[in-house]
């Protein structure tokens, strides 16, 4: 039994250290650019998983070919929906990061929705969803959707079997009318194991930095996994559809992940670069009667650092 707990301990504490050097590198993606990043990650690898240099010099590319989709978006007027599903602590949210990481928010952004409200829960179910869709020229990402009904909703009892039966019965045809409507429609199921998860919730626990990330919610997932695994399979086998697949993402290695899935993205959209005309920067105007006024010293805010 002794021997079990240290296998355990050793276990957990080499998980931690990789959660920390993941947290490390995810204030690095921030601040890094090109001519930095050989400096920077020259040093180590990322445990068992992907080189750290790799790992970053890939992440720099997708993000550069992403900018190139935005500016396809844009100026095509294209209109883009991305839906990421899956369980708590999926890593959804990291993936969701690095893409929108460099992206123009008036083009790209992020739609996050919150329990719905009374009014809400008596209103047809997708139209709180519809008023967040892109108008063209846009790309959002739902990091959770109107799948909702179809996993948290219905494995918490926050609805009726028949109104997940309605759910999978209107779904598809939900998803064809926007995919004819010129909508492109990508789904992602992020995919982790029980174990994973496991250690993701116990490195939670211990992040300060991270706590706020578990709700009661998510810790009641941990206790009804069978129940989301079969709602899940429910979900995939009623709304996999030809104008709208599912897409499976393997997320037990995070960076893996991240760049498999963006990678995938960027497939399945015909996008191509924009040329731009070069930008030249106007001369300064001078006004020799121009005198800039003094700024009081406590309207600063102070230098601690």
């Amino acid at each position: 039994m002794n021997e079990k707990a240290s296998l355990i301990d050793a276990l957990e504490t080499e998980y931690s250290r990789q959660d920390m050097l993941d947290t490390l590198d995810e204030e690095l993606e921030l601040e890094l650019d090109d001519g930095r990043l050989q400096d920077l990650v020259a040093d180590g690898e990322a445990g068992a998983g992907l080189g750290r240099r790799f790992y970053f010099e890939e992440l720099f590319r997708l993000q550069r070919e992403l900018i190139k989709l935005q500016d396809w978006v844009a100026t095509t007027r294209q209109k883009v929906v991305v839906i990421f599903e899956g369980r708590d602590a999926a890593g959804k949210g990291g993936v969701i990061k690095r893409i929108t990481q460099r992206l123009n928010p008036r083009i790209a952004r992020v739609v996050a929705l919150p329990a719905p409200s009374e009014r809400e829960r008596g209103q047809w179910y997708f139209q709180r969803y519809v008023q967040h869709l892109p108008g063209p020229g846009e790309i959002v990402l739902f990091d959770r959707s109107w799948y909702n009904r179809a996993g948290v909703e219905r494995v918490m009892g926050f609805c009726s079997e028949e109104e997940v039966a309605e759910f999978f019965r209107s779904t598809p045809e939900f998803e064809r009318m926007l995919v004819r409507s010129g909508v492109k429609l990508v789904k992602y199921w992020f995919s982790i194991t029980d174990n994973e998860q496991h250690m993701r919730f116990l490195m939670r626990i211990r992040d300060p930095l991270k706590q706020w990330k578990l709700s009661p919610m998510d810790l009641q997932s941990r206790a009804r996994w069978e129940a989301y695994t079969k709602a899940k399979e429910a979900m995939l086998e009623h709304t996999h559809i030809t104008e709208a697949p599912w897409w499976i993402v393997e997320a037990v290695d995070k960076k893996r992940a991240r760049l498999n899935c963006i990678a995938h993205l960027l497939s399945q959209l015909p996008y191509e670069e924009i040329v731009r005309p070069e930008v030249v920067l106007p001369e300064r105007v001078h006004n020799p009667d121009y005198i800039r006024g003094p700024v009081p010293k406590d309207m600063y805010v102070p230098a601690r650092y």
